[in-house]
């Protein structure tokens, strides 16, 4: 009779008769008994369902999911052989037959592939092939043991690692399990090696979550429907893991339409789980030098000396490389007996983190070290570097290491933390809160990796705020409450990029491939139209000029509703596949000659590291010194380097934002323990008179115990009691979940900080702080700098505005939040960086070069390209994706509108503060605004920050000029200033002989004074008074100048005032404020008539300027802007200038007054006019961009354009003959010849002239090459006439030359920068043009010497500005596509005010509240009579006179929307449009109805016109009203000199 617990064991191993005798008897000698897993799995598995199983790890998943697996292929294996696994002989067999089968003996049968494992990590699919080995050894046993034949069952692994001769093997010898990646399946695929898949019967897809919620994940879906499609019916599909939230969602991803049966048998992982804190007081770092670090490292190298073999996981790269250094440099100490005894001895002050302060910081730049490390020999190594940046070779080595328990400790990344074996780990560390909870439960889940065991693990926090993540982690741990998991929808990046390959490998049928795709659950919502779009995008349905750089691999036969791949298709899918982003690492790597045997590779690189280093630098990665001994384009050379001092690498990336479910649970645990926190009063001593000074802050007993229960030690406590108590001590409320606290404080330079203290991650900050910055910038005019962190968002905004209403900035509507986020995304640098990896994943950015690095300013310079591109096409496909993938793959926009919602009912308080310092929760935050400004995702962000600005400040000092400080600083603001500073007291009084210090005191104690005053009031000794002036001056704390008006003096320009820098501050301050809200802004109207007064805009015989003199200065007012070259002529030069004539245009250009260049889109027909711009000689804004000639020099063969670009490289200017004779010559030297086989003789390629012409032409739309006459523009604008020759021919028989076309008459000449250079590389190409003419010709000095400054640039550009608009605003500055736009300008325009050359303020309503002007302007702008006289006046509507339709919105009208086109006329009446006319399309439309209005607006309108080439122009419609019929419109029409027609009105001109 058995007992109970025996009963109970064989009920739990009744699942084990669903295997074979052989697989039974392994696992009862191999295992005690089935995991709860296995009994559940096991019967699903059997029956050929999918299945899903979600268990702990240690649970026994991936033997559960092979086993089955196992016993048909090794059942299978003795069956053929003619046995059957119960012992019993085949019917179908002869003894005879049967007796040649020995006892023990392998029979080899025909092998294909059954069964397909799919790992997301090679280590862990290495983990596996190995893992197996014991089962089929064991099971190999059991044949032998039982007189069976020994099934011959082969493993092989393909990745990305395995070598091609591998890989041939796998294809010549299927293996019957293969382990593989996703990416490798898809090549595999798209290969013709897909064939030995056609028998897998079973698919395993290991850590399934760790796909499921990725564009990997969709792309491996679609792998497993074409597999599926391949075989010709759906396989098996099985997935493991141990952390999956919602359990439906990922069997949904796993079984695409097919039905999964779900096995989680809820049972919770066992793990001790402890919070350590070395410090009591983490604030208090004078033991440890100033830093947390050595006490940390200490705890941590005591804890890796006492286990057998720990785990350390790291949050970053760089942090990985630090740690193992310092533990290793510990270890070492210790070994030698020189270990030091005192932890203050261990700090580096060459290193961030020995600086004072630095704690409370660490972890914003933990991975951006430049710390000095040693190195060691093997045996004083303790701690290896395990990352993605490690070598392969390397990593596995350290793998196999760690499995047999040879390494004591291995500090790692995310690299190690999925599902892969241990082996030895008994102990796993975190550094920091883990990056997600299921992260933290897969780390943990390292440590005794095996059925039953319990993982020990230890979480050290660096700052006291992540003591609360790391609490709420490890409660959520517990509990099993991991991040939800969502399938990305639809991501048509992916779907392009598997049509590619599907269509590679066979012609595709639209709607089975339709089909195909929705089978799969990422594409189940798939819309036909999108579906349709993409396979145009893939097919060449934006094949246009602004896609000539792109090639369609697919093409598409309509009538046969069939895709089928061009040439070259499957090359571009398999170098290209794939869906993890390129980062453009660089790759470390050995020499070639003296490496020895073995791989090369060391590791990578990020490309800013780099960039970063020289050749000579030594550095450390893999717990290796190395010195870089060269630096090419795509890889660095090292050679070991040991003994040596190493620097530290770093590496930028980003990462996944906290989860808003996580942020709530972390908000949660805040509010909870700060209900339960107090302070207890001071305790009396013995002695009554005695008492302790400082009360302690401490949780009441039920919030201890739950700390304790959590696994904080007692020091992890009283930090985090301190810290909560010292931030509600500065903001009054503890933020949480249900409290969001707003708190300002005021930087150094005066500007101000507005923290919001929010717990619910990045992913819902992001968003919000998008809408946040919309709105500042639509209410209030400029940009805010918004910095969205986990813990909150922080915006910088100017000094004047830090009182703007926070609930107006901060709440919004659900749907407005909607709106403005989906509207704005487009413009983010979340949505460029993006960009540039969906066009990357969709082929529209391959690798050119397979396996070459590609430079990621490379990337993102082509990704920018194609964008612009891409936004003139409605709903191009990869521009919604890419909004998509922001929108709801990174945003969390739900959860946002759950907050905003919560806000605005008020569960959500939001209560203010105002703060002299940043709070606690602050700093971190503040502390990591940097880093946000500088690298934000991959694009850098300098040009918004005026703290990054990117010129000299001496340079632009010098510039700008002196200027008397005394127009700038307000008098009243300075009285104010030394008002306040007259009440300050001081505790000490000076001595009599201090000098330098009382001299010192007086300066910060007053305002402007001279050196006289302070002797009077100091009663010191002049001579050592002014002396120490003049060493405070030395140091930089005093500022001389004149600061005050000192009166009508006629000596006052010869005294001078002293000025201390940070009394100096506050004064200027508080003038700049002043002066902001004087000026009262203007309507747009009055602004419109002021500006066409400045240009001198007037009515037909009002203009102002006459004669070649007024030309110029148009010209010089309108200098670089770019219009149609028909309207200069016809429109904008007769709208300023009295009875022009294109002659004085000649004249200007013929005598090198004037330079005109051309500009046009690529692509089009470079004899065809585009736009021009007019600079003045010597202008520094006549900048073009260079070509890059410098890739042309190792060329041996040069293009037509770049010949004539060297013919024109020395200077001078050439008719077209001499030019053409030149170029060609050139051009034959350096053009790829033919030699004629039979002869020897060199053919030299033909010159065509059509060709030379259209070369030409194309360099004038580029901006490279001018004319010494407008002639040849005029003759193409006309249709390219040209001369003709005599009718009367003369008597006598004369050479007669043939004709030159007007197109290329006048010299042609290459366009010159403003500083005297042309348009060229500043590196000529060899043996094209000399050296000597790149100096030059006249001085004989490097024209580089000549270059004018950025500095020079930016002022030129904004006196230009200012010269035709008066005022600089963001619309105005939007209008001329400024590069940068108005920010790029701000920095300088800042500059200029505080030199008082400028004014900011509001001046011009709508235009922001960022305006600079000069003082006059202002005044001249707000003067209110004196453009309201001005009568109509009608000019082309892209005339920069006119604002309407750009910076100044249309008025609103029902009839046609009007558009700002060449061609089209606008009238303007004091400022406002009254009349919109299309040549065209033969409409008119008005904005007013008022007759005594429109009829002198429509008599201007056809004076304006009537100036125009001699023919008629008529018009049919007005106000949506025909002129054929009878009507107001057309009786006012015909007052103003219009005729009848048949078409409606005509004006003869």
């Amino acid at each position: 009779m058995t007992s109970y617990g025996d009963a109970i064991i064989e009920r739990m191993c009744e699942c084990l008769n669903l295997f074979s005798e052989l697989t039974k008897a392994w696992f009862k000698h191999a295992f005690n008994r089935p995991t709860e897993a296995q009994q559940q799995a096991w019967p699903a598995i059997h029956s050929g369902e999918n299945v899903l199983v979600v268990a702990p790890t240690g649970s026994g998943k991936t033997l559960c999911a092979f086993l089955s697996a196992l016993d048909r292929l090794m059942a299978g294996g003795v069956r053929s052989a003619g046995v059957d696994v119960h012992g019993e002989t085949a019917a179908t067999e002869s003894h005879a037959e049967r007796r040649t089968v020995k006892k023990g003996s392998r029979k080899k049968t025909k092998r294909n592939v059954k069964v397909l494992y799919i790992s997301p990590l090679k280590a862990l699919g290495v983990d596996v092939t190995k893992n197996l080995e014991l089962p089929l050894q064991g099971i190999a046993q059991q044949c032998e043991a039982m007189g069976l034949p020994v099934p011959d069952v082969e493993v092989a692994m393909r990745s990305g690692d395995s070598t091609p001769e591998q890989r041939r093997k796998i294809v010549s010898h299927p293996p019957d399990i293969l382990v593989t990646t996703p990416e490798s399946l898809f090549l595999l695929l798209t290969s013709k090696a897909s064939s030995i898949l056609a028998g897998v019967e079973t698919v395993i897809v290991d850590e399934v979550h760790a796909v499921a919620g990725s564009k990997r994940g969709a792309h491996l879906a679609l792998s497993l429907e074409r597999l599926d499609d391949m075989i010709g019916h759906p396989v098996q599909r099985i997935g493991l893991s141990a952390t999956v939230n919602p359990v439906e969602e990922v069997a949904r991803f796993l079984g695409g339409s097919q039905p999964v049966t779900v096995v989680n048998p809820g049972a919770v992982p066992a793990m001790d789980l402890r919070a350590v804190e070395p410090l009591r007081n983490m604030l208090d770092t004078s033991a440890t030098g100033g830093s947390v670090w050595p006490a940390l490292e200490r705890s941590i190298l005591d804890e890796v000396l006492r286990h057998r073999t720990t785990l350390v996981f790291v949050n970053s790269r760089g942090l990985a490389e630090k740690l193992t250094a310092r533990l290793n440099d510990m270890y070492a100490e210790s070994k030698q007996g020189s270990e030091a005894t005192d932890l203050s001895e261990h700090r580096d002050l060459g290193s961030p983190e020995g600086r004072e302060q630095f704690a409370g910081h660490y972890d914003s730049v933990v991975g951006s070290t430049t710390m000095l490390v040693e190195s060691h020999d093997d045996v004083d190594v303790i701690a290896m570097a395990h990352h993605g940046s490690v070598s392969k070779d390397r990593r596995k080595r350290i793998e196999e290491q760690l499995k047999r328990g040879q390494l004591r400790c291995v500090v790692a990344t995310s690299s190690l933390e999925l599902g892969i074996d241990m082996g030895s780990v008994d102990l796993v560390i975190q550094v920091a809160a883990p990056l997600s909870i299921a992260s933290g439960l897969q780390r943990v889940g390292r440590a005794d990796h095996n059925v039953g065991g319990v993982s020990h693990a230890l979480f050290f926090p660096i700052t006291r705020q992540q003591i609360i993540g790391i609490t709420a982690s490890m409660e959520c741990m517990r509990e099993g409450a991991i991040e939800p998991l969502r399938m990305p929808r639809n991501p048509l990046d992916v779907l392009a990029q598997q049509t590619v390959a599907a269509a590679a490998m066979g012609d595709l049928s639209t709607n089975d491939w339709y089909d195909r795709v929705r089978r799969s659950a990422p594409f189940r919502d798939l819309d036909r139209s999108m579906f349709d779009a993409v396979i145009g995008m893939m097919t060449g349905a934006y094949n246009s000029e602004d896609f000539s750089a792109f090639r369609p691999p697919l093409q598409y036969n309509e009538e046969a509703g069939l895709i089928s791949a061009r040439p070259g298709a499957q090359r571009l899918a398999v170098t290209s596949g794939g869906t993890i982003p390129d980062r453009g690492m660089y790759t470390v790597v050995l020499p070639e000659e003296g490496s020895g045997p073995g791989p090369r590779r060391v590791g990578e690189l990020d490309e800013e590291m780099v960039y970063e280093s020289r050749v000579g630098d030594i550095i450390t990665l893999g717990t290796s010194t190395w010195q870089i001994q060269e630096i090419t384009r795509d890889r660095v050379v090292v050679v070991p380097a040991p003994g040596r001092t190493a620097r530290l690498p770093f590496w930028h990336g980003d990462q996944d934002g906290r989860d808003y479910g996580f942020g709530l649970a972390q908000g949660r645990l805040t509010r909870e323990l700060s209900q339960r926190l107090h302070r207890h009063e001071p305790a009396k001593n013995g002695d009554q008179n005695t008492v302790q000074t400082v009360s302690e802050v401490r949780f009441d007993r039920e919030a201890t115990q739950r700390l304790k229960r959590d696994g904080l030690d007692c020091n992890a406590i009283s930090n985090l009691a301190r810290l909560l108590d010292e931030q509600r001590e500065a903001t009054g409320v503890i933020p949480s979940d249900r409290d969001f606290v707003v708190e300002r404080c005021q930087d150094e330079g005066g500007d101000w900080r507005i923290i919001i203290h929010s717990p619910y991650g990045r992913r819902v900050h992001e968003p919000w702080a998008l809408a946040i910055t919309t709105r500042i910038k639509q209410r209030f005019g400029f940009d805010g700098q918004v910095y969205a962190a986990d813990d909150g968002i922080v915006l910088r905004l100017p000094d004047g505005y830090g009182d703007l209403p926070m609930h107006e900035l901060l709440l919004f509507d659900a749907d407005e939040l909607q709106r403005i986020v989906e509207t704005q995304v487009g413009e983010s640098v979340l949505y460029m960086a993006r960009f540039r990896e969906c066009a990357s994943r969709s082929l529209f950015l391959p690798r050119t070069r397979p396996g070459k690095r590609v430079p990621l300013w490379q990337q993102r310079l082509k990704a920018a390209q194609l964008l612009n591109a891409a936004r003139t096409r409605k709903n191009f496909p990869l521009l919604l994706e890419t909004a998509r993938e922001c929108l709801q793959d990174v945003y969390d926009l739900p959860a946002l509108h759950t907050i905003m919602n919560g806000l605005n009912t008020g569960t959500i308080l939001l209560s203010e503060v105002v703060t002299e310092t940043p709070s606690p929760f602050a700093e971190n935050m503040l502390f990591g605004f940097v880093g946000s400004v500088m690298y934000q995702y991959d694009v850098p962000q300098a040009e918004r920050s005026t703290q990054l600005l990117s010129m000299d400040p001496e340079v632009l000092e010098r510039l700008l000029g002196s200027t008397n400080m005394a127009s700038l600083l307000d008098s009243e603001a300075v009285t104010q200033v030394e008002d306040e500073l007259a009440k300050r007291t001081f505790w000490n009084d000076l001595a009599e002989e201090d000098i330098n210090g009382r001299v010192a005191r007086y300066a910060k104690t007053h305002g402007p004074f001279t050196s006289d005053k302070m002797i009077a009031e100091l009663d010191v000794d002049a001579a050592q008074a002014v002396h120490a002036l003049d060493e405070l001056d030395a140091r930089g704390e005093l500022i001389k100048g004149r600061f005050t008006d000192l009166g009508e003096t006629s000596e006052k320009s010869a005294i001078q005032q002293w000025l201390h820098k940070d009394v100096f501050r506050r004064i200027r301050s508080l003038s700049l404020a002043r002066a902001r809200k004087a000026v009262k802004p203007v309507d747009p109207s009055v602004y419109q008539a002021f500006l066409l007064d400045r240009q001198g805009v007037g009515p037909v015989g009002g203009e102002r300027y006459e004669g070649v003199d007024g030309l110029m200065r148009v010209i010089e007012q309108l200098e670089g802007v770019f219009l149609n070259a028909s309207v200069w002529e016809s429109t904008v030069f007769p709208a300023r200038v009295r009875e022009y004539q294109p002659s004085m245009l000649d004249e200007l250009i013929s005598s090198s007054d004037v330079v005109w260049v051309g500009s046009k889109a690529s692509g089009s027909n470079a004899k065809e006019a585009g736009d021009i711009a007019f600079y003045p000689a010597g202008s520094l804004l006549l900048n073009p961009s260079e070509p890059t000639l410098e890739e042309l020099k190792n060329n041996e063969t040069l293009t037509m354009p770049e010949a004539v670009l060297a013919a024109l490289s020395g200077g001078g200017a050439f008719p077209i003959q001499q030019l053409s004779a030149a170029a060609k010559t050139i051009w034959q030297q350096h053009a790829e010849v033919q030699v004629n086989p039979e002869t020897g003789e060199i053919i030299f390629p033909a010159w065509g002239e059509q060709q030379f012409e259209e070369a030409l032409w194309s360099l004038v739309w580029q901006g490279k090459v001018t004319n010494g006459s407008f002639t040849p523009v005029r003759t193409l604008l006309h249709g390219g006439k040209t001369v003709r020759t005599p009718r009367r021919v003369a008597r006598r028989r004369v050479t007669m030359r043939p004709p030159t076309p007007l197109s290329l008459s006048g010299l042609w000449s290459a366009v010159a920068c403003g500083d005297g250079r042309t348009v060229l590389s500043n590196k000529t190409l060899d043996s094209v043009i000399e050296p000597a003419m790149s100096k030059n010709r006249d001085t004989g000095i490097d024209d580089a010497a000549h270059a004018a400054s950025v500095e020079e640039r930016k002022l030129a550009l904004i006196d230009s500005l200012l010269d035709r608009y008066g005022v600089i605003a963001a619309p105005l500055v939007d209008k001329e596509r400024i590069a940068g736009g108005f920010s790029s300008l701000y920095p300088v325009l800042k500059r200029m005010e505080e030199h008082g050359t400028l004014v900011r303020g509001m001046f011009v309503k709508g235009f922001g509240a960022a305006q600079f002007a000069e003082r006059e302007t202002i005044d001249a702008l707000r003067s209110d009579t004196q453009w309201h006289s001005q009568s109509c006046a009608a000019l082309d509507v892209t005339d920069p006179a006119n604002l309407i339709g750009s910076a100044i919105a249309w008025p609103e009208q029902d009839y046609f929307k009007p558009a700002r086109r060449s061609g089209s006329v606008i009238v303007l009446r004091q400022g406002e449009p009254v009349l919109f006319a299309v040549p065209k399309s033969h409409k008119i439309v008005s904005f007013v109805t008022d007759e005594t209005i429109l009829k002198p607006a429509c008599a201007e309108f056809a004076y304006a016109l009537q100036r125009q080439p001699s023919g008629s122009i008529s018009f049919s419609e007005m106000n949506g009203m025909s002129l054929k019929e009878r009507n107001a419109n057309r009786q006012i029409l015909h007052a103003a000199g219009f005729v009848d027609s048949p078409q409606g009105m005509k004006l003869y001109c």
